[in-house]
């Protein structure tokens, strides 16, 4: 793709933005939906600026909320990948650990994170190791599957062909299986991140006394849609950033690797 067509591209998505946010006010203008119901972008962007500095009616600021969020999902997320990437790696070339680790996780996998929240509020009640011990959960899951499928992509023949020059296992998978599952697990950072984030506002939504979640919980006890509205916004901004921050740390991997 040249660059006349990456500025086309983002025109066109400027435009998009731009149309969606006009039909939305308009559709709260005219009262195609009551107001009671869907807040309009200016009620959501009047909030925003007064919550950055007020902690009516919800107890805290606006930064309060992010910045507890974003400390409970970078910890959790962490652990999921410090986890769950070596995990899928060695599950998918050594034996001993698939026949060993496999079981387990495949019986703990098809439950969904949200049902571990009432046993964490017992286990570790509504503070920052509930919330983490919850993202963990969910995004060591897309973390080991993607690890473990990059290795068993691994192209056999590089494996044949190093094992024809004396490689052992363990030289095979250090120097080839990690470097091709690479694209893999990138790619699982992204899907963990998305299943962390969505855990976390689920469980700030059930229990907690700040963060995102906790936002919209309390516009939502407060019948006011653009509290709720707020929430929902900066939930996909913040959620944005952080994965153009992967995207970033992904293309400066790669281009390392390349060298």
């Amino acid at each position: 793709m040249n660059e006349n067509s990456n500025r086309g591209l983002k025109l066109i998505s400027v435009i998009s933005v731009i149309a969606f946010i006009v039909i939305w006010q308009l559709i709260v203008n005219w009262n195609i939906v009551p107001n009671t119901l869907l807040a309009s972008p200016i009620q959501i962007f009047k909030l925003f600026v007064y919550k950055l500095t007020s902690a009516d009616p919800d107890g805290a600021v606006l930064w309060v909320h992010v910045l507890t969020s974003l400390e409970e999902a970078v910890i959790g997320y962490a652990l999921a990948l410090v986890i769950g990437i070596p995990l899928g790696l060695l599950m998918g070339w050594f034996v001993l650990a698939e026949g060993f680790i496999r079981p387990i996780f495949e019986m703990i996998r098809p439950i969904p994170p949200v049902a571990w929240i009432p046993l964490t509020i017992f286990w570790f009640g509504i503070g920052l190791t509930g919330k983490v011990y919850i993202i963990l959960i969910s995004g060591i899951v897309p973390a080991v599957i993607n690890s473990f499928v990059g290795v068993r992509m691994t192209n056999p023949t590089f494996i044949r062909m190093a094992r024809t020059y004396g490689a052992s296992d363990w030289q095979v998978f250090k120097n080839i299986c990690i470097p091709s599952a690479l694209p893999m697990v990138f790619g699982g950072l992204q899907l963990a991140l998305a299943a962390s984030w969505t855990s976390l506002v689920a469980a700030e939504m059930i229990a907690s006394n700040k963060g995102l979640g906790f936002l919209i919980t309390m516009g939502q006890r407060l019948a006011d849609p653009s509290m709720i509205l707020l929430g929902m916004v900066m939930i996909g901004l913040t959620g944005y950033l952080i994965g153009v921050v992967i995207d970033l740390v992904e293309r400066k991997l790669q281009a390392g690797l390349r060298r």
